[in-house]
């Protein structure tokens, strides 16, 4: 057990450190727009591997929504290590303005990169991602890899705006770089047997068959938009995207409607970390 990990079993003993988080903020730009997040540990022994990122930021004469869910795996110190630096990575890319996919791509690797020359410090172990930037309330950039998901809500249905990057769907890939991807009776796909998802940050001892690289996709705010949910794997586990979105899609506050996921997860019986965070636009 690490210094930190001692520390943070110490605060809970104490009720120095509490099980959940909430909160909430909205844009100056448009005052409708509202974000609200909120976290439940899981039943696991380690601390909490969920770290969460929800706010607004002026940059010059622009605004960004920076919104992000980061769950770390064998690792505390990873996720929080993005919760960080990996925007600000994006962000001090040179064409983020012009071209800010590729901005997005190339942060997304130096921060990977990092983590890795990092490994004494940040120990083994890695982390999803799922990350939105909301650019002057009008164009949202999704990006992620592994399996914490974006998914919004237009007109009452539901779409999935990142990919569940799962062993079995790039096995191909996994086997061309040396590797295997596990198929065990009673599990889930695994790379190289160890891990359940084909994308992370860190992993530095399965990095060779592993990628960081995310997959981005770009959805633009009309006035059928209702608002996005970014959750990690604990929420979507045991809760359809449609079922998400049906769940919230009358509740008005955005801390609200992220903390009813989470307990609606806790109900079905969610075992693992659950983050949450919502944006609504209306």
């Amino acid at each position: 057990m690490t210094g930190k990990e001692i520390l943070h079993k110490m605060k809970e003993k104490v009720g120095l450190c509490s099980s959940t988080d909430s909160g909430k903020g909205k844009s100056k730009r448009d005052k409708h727009i509202t974000h609200g997040y909120h976290l439940v540990k899981g039943k696991a022994g380690h601390p909490m591997e969920d770290y969460v990122v929800a706010q607004f930021k002026q940059v010059g004469e622009n605004e960004l929504g920076l919104f992000a869910i980061f769950d770390g795996h064998l690792s505390h110190e990873i996720p929080d290590y993005l919760r960080s630096h990996l925007f600000e990575n994006i962000l001090n890319e040179p064409d983020f303005w012009t071209e800010p996919e590729h901005a997005i791509k190339k942060g997304y690797r130096i921060t990977d990169t990092d983590i890795l020359e990092k490994t004494l410090d940040l120990g083994r172990g890695g982390s999803t991602a799922v990350t939105a930037i909301l650019i002057n309330c009008q164009k949202l950039l999704v990006a992620n890899i592994g399996d914490s998901r974006a998914v919004v809500c237009k007109n009452g249905v539901a779409k999935q705006l990142s990919v569940d990057h799962e062993p079995s769907m790039e096995k191909e890939t996994i086997e061309s770089k040396g590797g295997f991807v596990s198929n065990f009776p009673g599990d889930v796909p695994r790379v190289d047997g160890q891990l359940a998802v084909a994308r992370a940050f860190g992993d530095k001892s399965l990095k060779i068959h592993l990628s960081s690289e995310p997959h981005v996709e770009v959805e633009m705010i009309d006035d059928d938009t209702e608002f996005i949910i970014l959750a990690s794997d604990g929420l979507w586990k045991v809760m359809t995207n449609q079922e998400a979105v049906d769940a919230i899609k009358n509740i008005k506050d955005a801390r609200s409607a992220a903390k009813h996921l989470t307990e609606e997860a806790l109900v079905r019986q969610s075992t693992d970390d659950i983050s949450c965070v919502v944006v609504r636009f209306q």
